[in-house]
């Protein structure tokens, strides 16, 4: 190398550079030579680097995307990305966790001359909208960030409550709340989560577990705040307000859920993009459990509240039983940071049976008022943390330049379980003439099944040592 080129000034770049996958992370300098010195560095090809260290130190020094010091993990981007990603969850997945509240409402009011099971096709059609568009979504949040996605979900999620205020017969519901709402609520999940990934690496799973607790949050808050309500000023006005609220919350999120990486721009539309990643198994091992995990998990949030007043709770402290769910929720949110610290695959495995556990030797045996609120708690707990570490876990094994599409896909599969588990559990319980043994041993089954297949993909990704940090 040439004096001229050892004495070049050092300047300071951020560019990341997509088509080799390296990008700069220190202030360097030089040439283009320079730059490939380095890089020979990187890969092992010490000797010609030059033996003067105060000249190495004004190179441009690269690493890998995927590299965890290319991560900020921290920093006031990253966290106002986590605090918008919070809104955004609250707004989408709190609202899905408070369809118990919507299922006995009509129940008793504008549909009552319905089965609980034609019902329950409200609640389920509206979590699987929101999951089934994931791979689209992500793949159109690959190309071109979170911007235009947020937008359009904001005014859908917004404009279909407004319409479900004014809904009286069935398919008005059908539309407005399980379709239109439900569809808006997908495009703000998904770039929150994308988004949320590509800042952080080693706190990745406590920052979705911040994230996620705002489904939570939602959960406990929009039962309450409905319920009050429609008592106050009538289901109408009750739906408006929310909407409202969830308007309020969407302008926070719309103005900082940013991703880290620049967008990869358009691509294709071709099946194989969506179809190659289940050629890899731990992937595939991964959508099969959360399939299975989520095909039981939400018939207790569905079902919860009219097992209470089956069981001889007022219908007051029936509806806060969801509330007691989704409050619990926040703390399994949030032990993402134990799965940082002992094994995001192995904190799930330990929650996914702790879940299936609960059902069979708690929910089921119980039918009293302190076991009903104890499972609530118990079981919110277990299930809040899947929010959390499903999206941990696939980035674990993905490329980080496609999370968005990786995720979508993986919800994509989950949303099938999400839209068929409540209607069987309704047609279980006209089956057992409104008794809940079948609706809590298929609960229990599924669920418990989803924790093998979790183990089974933790083996498949680290081996069968059960003291490794996976």
């Amino acid at each position: 190398m040439s004096n001229t080129t050892a004495a070049a000034p050092s300047t300071a770049t951020s560019m990341t550079q997509l088509d080799d996958g390296i990008k700069p992370v220190e202030g360097g300098g030089g040439s283009s030579s320079a730059s490939t010195l380095t890089q020979d560095a990187a890969d092992g090809n010490i000797e010609n680097q030059p033996a003067d260290l105060s000249a190495l130190e004004k190179k441009e020094k690269y690493v890998s995307m995927h590299d965890p010091r290319s991560f900020p993990d921290g920093g006031l981007a990253a966290w106002a990305c986590t605090l918008g990603a919070f809104c955004c969850l609250f707004c989408s997945f709190g609202w899905i966790n408070a369809i118990g509240i919507f299922q006995t409402y009509y129940e008793q009011n504008q549909l009552k001359e319905f089965s609980a099971s034609t019902i329950s096709w409200i609640g389920s059609l509206e979590a699987f909208c929101m999951f089934f568009g994931g791979a689209f979504i992500g793949k159109f949040f690959d190309a071109y960030g979170p911007r235009y996605i947020l937008l359009l979900g904001t005014f859908m999620h917004v404009f279909g409550i407004m319409m479900a205020s004014i809904s009286y017969r069935y398919w008005h519901f059908i539309l407005a709340q399980g379709l239109c709402s439900a569809l808006g609520a997908s495009m703000i999940f998904y770039p929150a989560m994308g988004c949320v990934s590509t800042w952080f690496h080693r706190r990745r799973a406590f920052a979705l577990g911040i994230m996620a607790s705002g489904s939570s949050l939602g959960g406990v808050i929009f039962p309450i705040m409905l319920r009050r309500l429609i008592l106050g000023v009538g289901f109408g006005w009750a739906m408006r307000i929310t909407a409202f609220l969830i308007l309020f919350l969407m302008i926070i999120a719309n103005l900082t859920v940013k991703s880290r990486l620049p967008p990869k721009g358009a691509t294709p539309w071709r099946l194989g993009d969506f179809t190659r990643h289940f050629l890899e198994l731990p992937y595939t091992l991964l959508v099969i459990a959360s399939f299975l995990f989520f095909f039981g998990m939400f018939l207790p949030f569905n079902y919860l509240p009219v097992y209470g007043l089956h069981h001889g709770m007022s219908a007051n402290l029936s509806n806060y039983l969801i509330a007691i769910l989704n409050a619990a929720s926040i703390f399994g949110r949030l032990s993402g940071y134990v799965g940082d610290k002992v094994g995001r695959f192995n904190w799930m495995i330990v929650i996914s049976f702790m879940s299936g556990i609960l059902v069979f030797a708690l929910w089921l045996p119980g039918t009293g008022r302190i076991p009903t609120i104890i499972f609530a708690g118990l079981y919110g707990f277990s299930t809040g943390a899947f929010v959390s570490l499903a999206p941990a876990l696939i980035a674990h094994i993905s490329d980080i330049r496609e999370i968005g599409l990786r995720n979508g896909a993986l919800f994509m599969v989950v949303s099938f379980g999400a839209l068929t588990g409540n209607p069987i559990g309704g047609a279980l319980l006209s089956r057992y003439d409104g008794g809940f043994l079948g609706l809590q041993i298929f609960a229990g089954t599924v669920i418990m099944s989803g924790a093998i297949m979790f183990l089974v993909a933790r083996f498949q990704v680290g081996g069968t040592s059960l003291t490794t940090k996976i």
